[in-house]
């Protein structure tokens, strides 16, 4: 979901209320991933999504964005992005899968994403969530006031093809606030053909690495939304909504206990 729109500046007053719309969104991704388990259909994610958005006041925000079906995006395996509920589909054990979900509170949005695995995984599974974890808060770093966009970009597909991942060129990250996507686009690889906007005191960021085990190149299935990669391999994403501020870079989708990736 994305498309270049214009870029707003945020108040202090307006990065608070975002920073309780991204609490809430981090304690549904927390919730969920406390209570996934092999036999768990998607469908009972988002319902579980959905039903604690609301317990903590907010809205959830894509059900309906530009006719999107769900609550929760919940992609398992080689889903990348957008992956629609079902009550026929079961998580297995073995299997990764990616929880993005956002909410709408006051007026504002938090947008956040984690991929988590269900049961015992193998070791190499494990190290694509834990390189894309990884690449997601090495781009965070860069979110420093007189940088550019693409220096989060570098920052994130460096890393990820140093392991030998590649990063999704058709969806990218985005800047967020009363809009749930606002500009800049913030890609996860260097775009060398497109002047890249500085980074100013007060832009939102919705950072999100969608890192492949193969090629980056991904299809859109019939259903006009869910995102799979052309070969079919593992795909992992995570996202935080990070403001600039004079003192670096504020996580305002930090999940409680969770510890940073490096």
């Amino acid at each position: 979901m994305g498309g270049e729109k214009e870029i707003t500046v945020k108040s202090p007053a307006e990065i608070e209320i975002m920073r309780q719309a991204n609490r809430i969104a981090a304690s549904v991704l927390q919730m969920l991933e406390e209570r996934i388990v092999p036999g768990t259909t998607t469908m009972q994610m988002d319902r579980w999504a959905e039903e604690c958005c609301r317990d903590h006041g907010a809205s959830p925000a894509f059900r309906g964005y530009r006719g999107f079906p769900g609550n929760l995006c919940v992609s398992v395996n080689e889903v990348v992005v957008h992956g629609i509920a079902s009550k026929k589909v079961k998580v297995a054990e073995g299997d990764i899968i990616s929880l993005d979900f956002g909410a709408l509170y006051k007026g504002y949005y938090g947008d956040s994403a984690i991929t988590v695995p269900v049961g015992s995984i193998s070791d190499k599974h494990r190290q694509l969530l834990e390189v894309t974890r990884q690449a997601l808060e090495l781009g965070i770093r860069q979110v420093q006031v007189g940088n550019r966009i693409s220096d989060i970009s570098k920052a994130i597909q460096t890393h990820a093809e140093r392991h030998g991942y590649s990063v999704v060129r058709d969806f990218v990250g985005h800047g967020i606030g009363r809009g749930l996507h606002e500009g800049p686009e913030v890609p996860n690889y260097v775009q060398r053909d497109k002047p890249s906007p500085r980074i100013v005191e007060g832009m939102v960021l919705a950072i999100e690495p969608m890192v492949n085990a193969g090629t980056y190149k991904v299809k859109v299935l019939k259903d006009g939304w869910t995102v799979v990669t052309a070969d079919r391999r593992l795909s992992a994403h995570f996202e935080h909504s990070v403001a600039a501020t004079a003192a670096g870079p504020l996580v305002l989708s930090r999940r409680e206990g969770e510890k940073t990736a490096v």
